[in-house]
């Protein structure tokens, strides 16, 4: 599968930004390519099956879990109640159309999956008169963290389509640059992306390199 690395690489070729004492960084290129990326996964998730994104999904097999108050979860529920969340934030998940692409969360066995849900709805579900019969589990995403309420595990499996690194999920020895890391976007839409990151880069290098803006700073400075 494409990487990081790779994909970085071409946007330099097509836009002669090379060498070495480039101001155009990896960190700015790759910072246009999400903001391309987000904007048309979530058009396409729309449209076919989210099966289509099987291959993208990265599992963190042991996220760890720490107990909060539940004022920080915003969840206005019965005292007694536990509620757990992730001891980090998420690193960055991808939303789709119909809200983040996390495929599953649950136990690190796999046997127990928690459902989506808000704060709101989960309040709602708990003042009904059948609530003490659900045995589900629930989660919701706020904030980049991942809420669980009445659960007492101490760690839980995701998978999900991530844009940032996951070395503090998966590093079990040492750390991989960002760059070695897959590219989690289909590749039959990375031609479209390629083109619109290219092109506001030349715009950008064309107003830079005018003699009447020659005075300005270049935007890619900022």
């Amino acid at each position: 599968m494409t990487t990081i690395g790779e994909v970085i690489s071409r946007i330099r070729n097509q836009i002669k930004a090379v060498d070495a004492d480039s101001f155009i960084t990896d960190r700015v290129i790759y910072s246009n390519i999400m903001k391309y990326a987000k904007m048309y996964i979530k058009r396409q998730d729309a449209i076919t099956s989210r099966a289509k994104f099987n291959s993208l999904f990265t599992r963190l097999p042991c996220v760890e879990l720490i107990e909060v108050d539940r004022v920080e979860a915003c969840c206005d529920i019965n005292s007694g109640v536990t509620v757990m969340r992730t001891k980090e934030k998420l690193p960055g998940v991808l939303d789709g159309a119909s809200g983040p692409l996390l495929r599953f969360v649950g136990s690190i066995d796999t046997s127990v999956e928690a459902f989506r849900t808000t704060p709101q709805l989960y309040n709602a579900l708990q003042k009904t008169s059948g609530a003490k019969y659900n045995k589900n589990k629930y989660y919701w995403l706020l904030d980049g963290y991942l809420y669980l309420p009445n659960v007492v595990w101490p760690s839980i499996a995701v998978d999900g389509i991530f844009e940032d690194s996951l070395n503090i999920f998966k590093c079990d020895s040492e750390c991989k640059a960002i760059q070695t890391q897959v590219f989690s976007i289909p590749s039959e839409l990375f031609a479209e992306i390629e083109q619109q990151v290219t092109n506001d880069f030349m715009k950008s290098m064309q107003i830079n390199n005018d003699p009447v803006a020659g005075d300005k700073q270049s935007p890619l400075r900022a």
